[in-house]
């Protein structure tokens, strides 16, 4: 029988189907990692989404693990090379939160258009613009997306019901569906007037949005940022929303995040001075890391560990 550990609280249908299929679940929701680390030798499996990270430090005491759940799309607080060097089996579940993540970008986009943020704010102050807040329309923009995975799949359906053209470039080729066209990054660059990334965080990717990167879209454009906040130079966007060549941005991820659901806001430190922009930017709709956070998806994303833990073990 194989014994699972499970570090962070996760739908109870997860352990339930674990038992059911004879793994030992134990939960350790508490101790700190130093502690963990002294005794996850005896473990084979462990349940994880984003408390601490599995470094190689970590997963050398790992003497006897066979397997890694992570409740979550990525793997990055997670030593991968040297899991798979130790013969460690990963599994991520972005099956699991795609819809969610696809619905709050859809509803970022929208809630730009139609200044929703601002309005609201106003209204409840007494203030009644109607024209200063006139909206845009969706139908007959192009819409850009980079990382055609599981999440920009899911953005690129919910988008094919508003009459806009779809367009997406990726690192792997042949990935054209019925709701986007694949371009490469210059074509997507010369006509895109909304931009969603959905891309992992990689080398490739860190600091992919920057002045140059942002500089050569030939239209002003809007940003929306569900995929990682450190994809986006916050500083170099700054800019952009100063400028005009970024219409206005929704960014459900920060660069300042320490790791997956993680921030700042609870350490002793100033706050960087270009995210005190985005704050007071009414161009700006931000939100805490929870576009696959959804009462649905942590039901689903449980199923989906259970059912690649069980079809492997």
């Amino acid at each position: 029988m194989y014994k699972v550990l499970h570090l962070d609280r996760n739908h109870p249908l997860l352990i339930k189907e674990l038992k059911a299929h004879g793994f030992i679940n134990h939960e350790d929701y508490d101790s700190p990692k130093q502690s963990i680390q002294e005794s996850i030798a005896q473990y084979d499996g462990i349940i994880i989404r984003s408390r601490f990270s599995l470094d190689k430090a970590f997963l050398e005491k790992a003497k006897n693990l066979k397997f890694i759940g992570r409740l979550g799309a990525g793997l990055e607080n997670i030593d991968v090379a040297y899991a798979e060097k130790k013969g460690i089996k990963l599994f991520s579940a972005p099956e699991g939160n795609r819809n969610a993540v696809g619905e709050h970008a859809l509803g970022m986009l929208l809630s730009l258009f139609n200044h929703l943020n601002r309005v609201d704010a106003q209204v409840r102050q007494g203030i009644w613009k109607r024209e200063a807040n006139r909206g845009i329309e969706l139908e007959g923009k192009t819409v850009g997306i980079i990382g055609y995975g599981n999440m920009g799949k899911a953005f690129a359906k919910k988008l094919s019901g508003f009459d806009c053209e779809v367009i997406f470039h990726d690192i792997q080729s042949g990935l054209s569906d019925d709701f986007a066209a694949e371009v490469s990054l210059e074509e997507l660059q010369s006509k895109a007037q909304v931009l969603s990334l959905h891309t992992p965080l990689t080398a490739s990717t860190k600091n992919m949005v920057d002045a140059a990167f942002i500089q050569k879209f030939q239209n002003p454009f809007w940003l929306i940022n569900t995929a990682r906040g450190k994809s986006v130079v916050t500083e170099d966007l700054v800019e952009a929303l100063k400028s005009g060549k970024i219409l206005g941005a929704g960014l459900d991820v920060l660069e300042y995040e320490k790791s997956s659901f993680e921030n700042f806001f609870n350490e002793e430190e100033q706050l960087p001075e270009a995210f005190q922009y985005l704050i007071r930017a009414d161009q700006v709709l931000l939100s805490p890391h929870i576009a696959g956070w959804t009462l649905e998806s942590k039901l689903k994303l449980a199923q989906v560990i259970a059912n690649k833990i069980i079809a492997n073990f």
